[in-house]
């Protein structure tokens, strides 16, 4: 389980290397989890300690959401002050979430026409 849990922070580690160096504009742990996806691609089969760590921190994942629901009440009064920017904000970002994908979908679902022109 311990060798798991360095080969995930290993790639978030070299993920925040590479975003403080190369990519500053891609948060560290996303430049960490697409290079730990291309190696375990590569590899072809999920170790054995990885997978043990990985299934743990899902089963607890919403132990990870505490200290956003603390700042979340914290920070009342400012989303009170700014509530229709936030409500805007939000309902925007998941029309956009729903709207893209569906779209970028539709966009590959096309039939090509064939190539002798008869449909």
């Amino acid at each position: 389980m311990i060798g798991g849990l360095v080969q995930i922070l290993f790639f978030q580690g070299l993920g925040e290397l590479l975003s403080k160096l190369v990519i500053p504009l891609i948060p560290g742990p996303v430049i960490g989890l697409v290079l730990m996806l291309v190696y375990l691609s590569v590899r072809k089969t999920i170790p054995e300690g990885v997978d043990t760590v990985a299934t743990t921190l899902v089963q607890h994942l919403g132990l990870l959401f505490v200290p956003a629901a603390v700042g979340v009440v914290m920070f009342l009064p400012q989303l009170r002050a700014n509530a229709l920017a936030v409500v805007t904000a939000l309902v925007v970002s998941v029309a956009l979430t729903v709207a893209v994908p569906a779209l970028v979908l539709r966009m590959m679902a096309r039939e090509k026409p064939n190539a002798d022109g008869a449909d």
